[in-house]
């Protein structure tokens, strides 16, 4: 095919740099691992013949559907395009939630073309209920191809990818919310500074997370947003979820460099990050926007797909679906300020403890389901109280006036499968905090220092030439550790998927007859006696965290708060 036919859509004069074709002029590789680096070090980047061939191999080579239409049924179903009057007025359908069209340097008439291949798609694919980045892949896709057929069926073939474990396009509704779910739980992990900032600025931090689908597919700019799609045909999903991440630390740099102004008004917190995005060419480079992707630790497309999986089912437990959309403000705590009460927190402090817990427990409101004020200084009652609820929030006030806590992602009653004997359980989604005398936050260690998990992993072959040791790997780690079925361990950062060096770095939660233990390892976060009155805080190998409080401390109150599903009639 001759080069000028993959530059039929294309404005040239918008190209800049790119316009110019140099460097390979072919791609003879086999091997996947070498294949992915090529695509990483932008091996078909400076030529865009090239670029345009590998991607139509990469889409081509996917398997897909038995039946997944291609070039020659558009060409039945629309004729010869060119004849047709070249409007963009055609609608897109319903189900990419108003998503624009971006431009990425194609020809006014080309958007005519690409609202009429995503029509036609809407036609073979009615089972797609919400989609809304397949207006940016049309547009991109629609930019390295002979012509409208050519790109239906390279997007159809994205569409139709059977392959397991490589998802490339959310085509549902609940599949699109628990990915916004799955990247504010990641960024509350690996972006921990800039979630701070947003959930202080913004009041509905899902609703900012949202966006970031369009972060990456619709405002990036295009000479930053095909070295992504270089690398996402590759290696699938994880990417946007890598760069995604990346956006997010660079606007906190870019916001923090630019407090001489005032605080961003929490209303304008999307706008502001899709400006920055849009104009990231000023500051960041595209192949510094991947060193940074890429540089993030314990990121594998194993934690991605178990979080996804599980915000999923935590959407449809509570009938979460694309025939039911919803205001998100209905998944934000639903706690109001006038009639939510305990003695420990006000309602601010619990919004914000509850911006550092999973989301797929925003879902979910408080419930109060033990305090020292009510049922009195038993661990008995304690533990008749908060058996068969998952997770908790564990608060203590100390006679000192210092609070803090834990949150603990596992059901108390796990304690009585080691029997009498003492046991760690729970997973690495567990952490502790204090709120006074300054609010702080201690996760598992492993997730600020991932060197503490082996590196003699046997690696994902899918991640093997992607991401750096560390990252979750299916192994015993020696612990005592009741087996539960693999359904009911909570799937994100379980202690079984790591190789980890010592087993000191978790110990999560215990109990027994004569106490409650937060964090084990030379030292425990929190310990309270049997009478919920003393108590003793301190630094342990789990958390890394310093004392929570005096070393020796007596317990004013104690409350323990359950998740109650606020979607339920």
């Amino acid at each position: 095919m001759a080069e000028e036919d993959y530059g039929t859509f294309v404005d040239w004069s918008q190209m800049g740099d790119l316009a110019q074709s140099s460097g390979p002029t072919k791609v003879d590789c086999k091997d996947l691992k070498a294949f992915k680096q090529m695509a990483r070090q932008g091996y078909w980047a400076k030529n865009h013949r090239l670029r345009a061939q590998v991607y139509q191999q990469l889409i081509k080579a996917l398997p897909c559907r038995t039946v997944t239409p291609d070039a020659e049924v558009y060409r039945d179903l629309v004729g010869n395009a060119a004849a047709k009057k070249p409007s963009s007025h055609i609608p897109l359908p319903e189900f990419v939630d108003g998503s624009p069209l971006p431009r990425y340097c194609l020809k006014a008439e080309a958007v005519a073309s690409a609202h009429r291949v995503i029509n036609c798609v809407a036609g073979q694919f009615p089972d797609i209920s919400h989609c809304p980045s397949l207006p940016a892949v049309t547009s991109l896709l629609l930019h390295f191809s002979a012509d409208e057929a050519q790109c239906f069926e390279l997007v159809s073939r994205m569409l139709s990818c059977n392959e397991p474990g490589k998802r490339l396009l959310d085509q549902t509704f609940q599949a699109h919310e628990s990915s916004c779910m799955t990247f504010g739980d990641l960024a509350n992990k690996y972006c921990t500074a800039a979630h701070k900032m947003i959930v202080a600025t913004a009041q509905d931090v899902l609703d900012v997370y949202s966006d970031w689908q369009r972060w990456v597919l619709g405002d990036l700019p295009f000479g930053h947003m095909v070295r992504v799609l270089d690398i996402y045909l590759v290696e699938g999903y994880k990417v946007l979820f890598r760069v995604a991440i990346a956006l997010l630390k660079f606007y906190r740099k870019h916001n923090a460099e630019a407090q001489g102004a005032a605080e961003p008004d929490s209303n304008k917190v999307r706008d502001d990050i899709q400006a920055f995005i849009k104009g990231i060419g000023s500051t960041v480079t595209p192949e510094k926007l991947l060193e940074k992707a890429f540089s993030i630790r314990m990121l594998s497309r194993k934690e991605i797909t178990l979080l996804q999986l599980t915000n999923e089912k935590s959407l449809q437990q509570k009938g979460i679906t694309v025939k039911q959309k919803r205001s998100r403000r209905n998944v934000q705590l639903a706690l109001n300020p006038d009639t939510f009460s305990s003695e420990i927190v006000s309602a601010k402090e619990m919004r914000d403890i509850w911006s550092w817990i999973p989301e797929r427990f925003a879902l979910c409101q408080p419930q109060l389901l033990f305090t020292t004020s009510t049922h009195g200084c038993s661990l008995n009652r304690f533990y008749s109280h908060c058996e068969g609820y998952e997770p908790t929030l564990l608060l203590i006030r100390t006679t000192d006036g210092d609070v803090c806590g834990a949150f603990l992602s596992t059901d108390w009653e796990e304690r009585k499968r080691g029997g009498n004997k003492l046991s760690f359980f729970g997973t690495g989604e567990c952490f502790v905090f204090r709120l006074k005398p300054e609010m702080e936050r201690y996760e598992w260690v492993v997730i600020r220092h991932p060197e503490l998990a082996s590196s003699n992993k046997t690696p994902d072959p899918e991640d093997e030439a992607a991401d750096p040791p560390g990252g979750q790997q299916p192994d015993s780690n020696g612990l005592q550790q009741p087996e539960r079925p693999a359904g009911d361990l909570s799937p994100f950062l379980s202690a079984r998927h790591f190789n980890l060096n010592s087993k000191n770095t978790s110990m999560f939660m215990a109990g027994n007859f004569d106490s409650i233990i937060v964090g084990g390892g030379d030292g425990n976060a929190l310990y309270i006696d049997s009478e919920l009155n003393h108590g003793r805080a301190g630094r342990c190998a789990t958390f890394d965290n310093p004392p929570l409080c005096a070393e020796s401390f007596q317990v004013a109150l104690l409350e323990v708060w359950g998740f109650q599903d606020a979607m339920a009639p």
